[in-house]
């Protein structure tokens, strides 16, 4: 195997397995000697790639964030309604959180004290943004309600998606966030959207709970 591609794979690895213990423990609580030891690495190779444990979290906030760019792209490239597109996007990013520990762990640290290394940005400041847009997408589609506080339903969605992981966390398996993220988009529906158009949004929430539960079999 050559030397580049045997490095990338160590590093891959390292990440994975730091990912997982960061989301299972946290940060504060995982040091570098569970990390070496839940990668079955040496300590050289962790070394060779991270300087330091903040620099591993760094790389999985770094990796979190371009993944959700990377689900929003893809969607937006399809030339959905705003409103469609903002479903798929958040049942992407609990897909993401499904599949595999980097996006669960980016999601923990950005709730912890790990500082975000500029130019990177907060996932929550992307989120917000993110979010924002596409909501006003949907007003001007008739989508949603004229009178709609975009900046209170902003708020109050990407504290709905990060809150339900966090809680979670605790008390029901990852599995579970289909169905959590089918909750939300049912209240918010009922609340957000003109009475004509609830039938095929209400419908369309039922597919992606759908789909995204039958990845993570």
């Amino acid at each position: 195997m050559p030397r580049q591609l045997r490095a990338e794979q160590t590093r891959a690895t390292i990440l994975t397995a730091a990912a997982d213990l960061f989301d299972r423990h946290g940060y504060e609580s995982t040091s570098l000697s569970d990390i070496v030891e839940h990668a079955k690495v040496t300590k050289g190779a962790l070394y060779f790639h991270f300087a330091a444990k903040e620099d591993l979290a760094h790389a999985i906030l770094e990796i979190q964030s371009e993944a959700s760019r990377r689900v929003a792209g893809d969607i937006d490239g399809h030339g959905y309604p705003s409103l469609e597109a903002l479903m798929r996007i958040t049942f992407g990013f609990a897909r993401l959180s499904v599949e595999g520990p980097i996006a669960r762990a980016g999601l923990r640290l950005a709730t912890g004290s790990v500082p975000v290394r500029p130019p990177l940005r907060h996932p929550f400041t992307e989120w917000r943004e993110l979010v924002s847009r596409r909501l006003r997408g949907a007003v001007r589609e008739s989508d949603l309600h004229p009178d709609v506080d975009i900046d209170a339903v902003t708020h109050s969605l990407v504290s709905f998606f990060v809150g339900t992981r966090v809680v979670g966390r605790s008390l029901e398996p990852v599995t579970r966030l289909p169905r959590r993220m089918a909750e939300m988009w049912h209240l918010l529906i009922r609340g957000l959207v003109p009475v004509p158009r609830r039938p095929r949004y209400l419908t369309l929430v039922s597919r992606l709970e759908r789909e995204t539960a039958a990845a993570a079999v």
